[in-house]
């Protein structure tokens, strides 16, 4: 049994590993230029890549379930659970987590959209899923999408405030 709306969580699912690579590639720009990592720069690299294979586990989640033969109810029941829990606990402990590695709390811009937008987001599908209305699928989906927009957007105003963070280029040492 397909489960609805599997060819897009597949879709979902490569379009967001992909981004996991490029945004891992371009994370190793400033090391390959000769900079250190900054604090900046490492908390990035682990959240981002936390919150992706979350989103991807999400998005493998419903045909994970088909495959045991569930009641296509329960398959979003279950589906939004187990995404939904992890990814509520990233999304309202980020700005804890991020002062306590980097010392300040995410600017507003991250805070309103990383942070509120993807957990109403997450919250508002999990409490529809559980109660069985007629298009869970969609909303499921819907969240996940929002959530994986949400993360690229957190991604992108980080990467350019690393950007715009001197290089500290080490000196070289110079062999005679």
């Amino acid at each position: 049994m397909e489960v609805k709306g599997a060819v897009l969580l597949y879709t979902l699912a490569g379009l967001m590993i992909t981004f996991a690579g490029f945004s891992a590639l371009m994370l190793t720009l400033r090391p390959a230029a000769g900079a250190k990592w900054s604090l900046l720069d490492k908390y990035l690299a682990r959240t981002v890549m936390t919150h992706i294979f979350v989103l991807t586990a999400g998005a493998l989640l419903p045909p994970l379930c088909a495959l045991y033969a569930m009641p296509e109810t329960w398959i979003w029941r279950v589906s939004g659970v187990l995404f939904a829990l992890p990814m509520l606990l990233l999304q309202v402990t980020y700005p804890h987590r991020r002062r306590k590695v980097i010392g300040s709390y995410p600017p507003p811009t991250i805070f309103a959209v990383f942070v509120v937008l993807g957990a109403v987001v997450t919250l508002a599908m999990l409490a529809y899923v559980l109660q069985d209305l007629q298009y869970s699928a969609a909303v499921y989906i819907t969240a996940l999408t929002i959530d994986f927009f949400t993360t690229v957007f957190g991604f992108m105003i980080a990467l350019n405030m690393i950007i715009e963070q001197p290089m500290e280029v080490p000196e070289r040492k110079v062999q005679r």
